[in-house]
């Protein structure tokens, strides 16, 4: 297809339009628990699963999604996927019990989990490579701002609304993208028609499922539970059969020798360690304000919202900045940023203001705008185009991996340090201390991404992948 035949603009809008409404639904049930357990009376620990269980049937999606990118069109795949995030939308608005209002959420979760990757895909197939960073810039303002927003606007909804108005609301914009999608879309992506291999399908469910499912029981019940430590376990055996499996296949479901390209492991791991920040921010700040300080959600959630528009404003931008002067410079400085803000956090009191605790959270959100799709498109860039929908789908499902393992880690380090400086009488307020020894974790994991920063090389595609040359082309190459 030429690409005078498709609209860039229009396709990249309507991309970015669908995964804004779907990963803002990642957050959008936070602060909306308390009521639905009030009214549908179920405990705190079921409640979570709201937002847990999105998370997980999105990390079981991602790695399948390389798989349906190769199956179907770019349109089939997108309407599909929107339609069922859609019914799940309409489930959960009509919902009367727990059970059914959970069922909705995975039903959106499965249409949610194949979008990003999807819009990677796209997004690195219809622009060239010295325009790629300014697109990836504006898939970067949506991954950071969307779920960000997420706990400001339910906190209000629910504050002077139903929680039911939170479907309501995302559900006319989801029909709207589905009806434009029908005529905007056009098939950007390679189709091989891959075989449905059932084995890669239950394997990598059960592998990247159990491990999400394990941290996520870890961070709650506690490292030590057996019920923790078999489902890790089974994750661990699942995953390591999908993968032997994958390699020995000619044509696998999920292609791991995209890690033979040294940048795309190198970015993958940086991304990684970014994103686990992020959602470890996301998750400390809130417990610290709410919990230890008796701020409101909605007080939390506004705390968080300055960082949010910073990264909104800023990610096309270092998109832009990217392409001029690669990865490298943007990595070290966000990097930089990013470590300097998570060790000031260390420092939280009983004292610290609601405007010091916003302004360094924008901070660091300033330094992850320079540092997560800057990366990750340095890392994709680097993968010929027969390898990007694998490449798109290794580099989200790594995040999610990354995110659950660090909320667990982190939410465990404070909870084991709380316990510990309680016996302390030095100790005035242990949750605090708590929260700040996870900071400093937080702050490590950065120092070593900041190191790893300086590895990262301007990266473009093997030369086998570069475009067709014309016949023009070649008769001025002969003369």
């Amino acid at each position: 297809m030429t690409q005078s035949s498709y609209n860039k603009v229009l396709m990249s809008a309507l991309l970015l339009a669908g995964s804004f409404i779907t990963i803002l639904n990642q957050t959008l049930m936070i602060t909306a628990i308390p009521p639905i357990m009030e009214e549908m009376n179920i405990s705190a620990n079921s409640a979570q699963w709201l937002t847990t269980v999105f998370m997980l049937v999105n990390g079981v999606m991602i790695p399948v999604s390389a798989f349906l990118i190769e199956k179907f069109t770019t349109r089939q795949l997108f309407i599909a996927a929107m339609s069922v995030f859609t019914l799940g939308t309409v489930m959960g608005g009509l919902a009367q019990n727990f059970g059914f209002l959970l069922l909705g959420r995975v039903v959106q979760s499965a249409g949610a989990g194949v979008m990003l990757p999807l819009m990677q895909t796209v997004f690195l197939m219809i622009f060239p490579v010295n325009k790629r960073g300014a697109a990836m810039g504006y898939i970067g303002l949506v991954i950071s701002f969307a779920p960000a927003i997420g706990p400001a606007l339910s906190g209000y909804v629910t504050s002077n609304y139903s929680w039911r108005l939170l479907f309501w609301i995302v559900l006319p914009l989801g029909l709207m993208i589905i009806a434009l999608a029908y005529f905007v879309l056009k098939n950007v992506t390679e189709l091989s028609n891959p075989k449905v291999d059932p084995i890669s399908i239950v394997l990598s469910s059960i592998g990247f499922g159990s491990l999400l499912y394990g941290f996520t029981l870890a961070g709650n019940i506690g490292w030590g539970s057996l019920f923790t430590i078999g489902t890790l376990v089974l994750g661990a055996v699942a995953l390591t059969a999908f993968i032997m499996r994958q390699l020995r296949m000619s044509h696998p479901m999920l292609e791991f020798r995209v890690f033979k390209y040294p940048i795309f492991a190198i970015t993958t791991v940086i991304a990684m360690i970014a994103f686990l920040g992020l959602i470890g921010a996301e998750t400390l700040v809130p417990l610290y304000m709410q919990n230890m300080r008796e701020f409101s959600a909605y007080e939390s959630g506004l705390a968080l919202l300055p960082g949010a528009v910073i990264v909104a404003f800023m990610s096309p931008i270092t998109g832009r900045i990217f392409d001029r002067i690669g990865a490298r410079l943007l990595g070290i400085i966000g990097l930089s940023i990013i470590t300097g803000a998570s060790v000031a956090f260390s420092f939280l009191t009983i004292e610290t203001t609601f405007w010091t605790i916003t302004i360094l959270y924008a901070i660091r959100m300033f330094g992850l705008s320079m540092v997560m799709m800057p990366v990750t498109t340095a890392g994709l860039n680097q993968l010929p185009k027969k390898l990007i929908p694998h490449g798109a789908a290794m580099s989200n499902t790594m995040r999610m991996v990354a995110a659950s393992v660090g909320t667990a880690i982190l939410v465990t380090v404070m909870t084991t340090t709380e316990e510990s400086a309680k016996s302390s009488p030095a100790i005035e307020y242990p949750g605090i201390h708590g929260v700040n020894i996870a900071f400093m974790v937080v702050a490590g994991l950065s120092l070593i991404g900041l190191i790893l920063a300086g590895f990262v090389k301007k990266t473009s595609p093997p030369e086998e992948d570069t475009p067709e040359e014309t016949v023009e082309d070649k008769q001025l190459k002969e003369a």
